[in-house]
């Protein structure tokens, strides 16, 4: 059957009326938002990768010497780093921000200029919003490939309308803070703002994401497809049986 986003009741159970219990299930559209909260991380996680520029934007506005500022950006990197291997727990983040760093601290160093240590991050935001963008314009959403991977099909939602609808608005949610982030970030960088480069890092990091999630959400709250296919054909034929009945 071809897989499709269903428009109903906000969590998917099965109901047995022998034995009068209810399960929760498993959805595509859960499943979906799990994977997207992975990818933008948490509030940890957000903080993790903005904590190096941060210590950095503060020594340079108290010493105004980039080489300091570099080298204290580097030892909360390590620090960071090396809290999350005491405690045994996720890395993914924090190593983020420690190669962020060391690429920021390389231009700042080798330019002499504190704001060039936040170019990596402009740029990248503004390659996202290309990706993100151009697979919109060309049909083929990034976030499809998402649900796809969820669906165990990676091609398959390309045949149904409605995901490729549903995965354009999201992707086009996912755009969404990269565009803020250059919107804001950009002229702060062509002005040698640095402190307020450091405060948009902050600002505009975990709360961009918590609002990312909270539309997701908003979007798929009332989906509840099964996330295995055998659930799903059992589904669509209940439905089917109680639409003969009532005819």
């Amino acid at each position: 059957m071809a897989w499709s986003i269903i428009i109903a009741d906000n969590t998917e159970r099965d109901t047995s009326s022998s034995a009068g219990t209810t399960t929760s299930r498993p959805t595509v559209e859960g499943e979906v938002r799990a994977r997207l909260a992975a990818e933008l991380g948490g509030v940890r996680g957000s903080l993790e990768t903005a904590f190096p520029l941060v210590v950095f934007t503060v020594v340079f506005v108290a010493t105004d010497e980039v080489r300091p500022s570099v080298i204290w950006a580097m030892a909360a990197a390590v620090a960071a780093y090396g809290l999350r291997l005491a405690q045994r727990s996720q890395t993914r983040y924090v190593r983020h921000g420690l190669v962020g760093i060391v690429v920021a601290a390389a231009l700042a160093s080798f330019t002499g200029r504190a704001e060039t240590a936040f170019l990596p991050g402009i740029v990248q935001n503004g390659v996202w919003a290309l990706v993100l963008g151009g697979s919109v314009v060309v049909r083929w959403p990034v976030a499809g490939f998402v649900i796809g991977e969820v669906l165990g099909d990676r091609m398959g939602w390309r045949d149904d309308p409605a995901i490729v609808r549903l995965s354009n608005r999201l992707t086009l949610v996912l755009l969404a803070p990269m565009v803020i982030r250059l919107a804001v970030q950009l002229p702060l960088y062509v002005a040698d703002e640095v402190l307020w480069l450091g405060v948009s890092r902050v600002v505009l990091g975990w709360p961009l994401h918590a609002g990312t999630l909270a539309l997701v959400g908003l979007i798929l709250v009332r989906g509840n497809t099964p996330l295995r296919r055998e659930d799903a054909d059992a589904d669509a034929s209940r439905r089917s049986s109680a639409a003969q009945r009532r005819q």
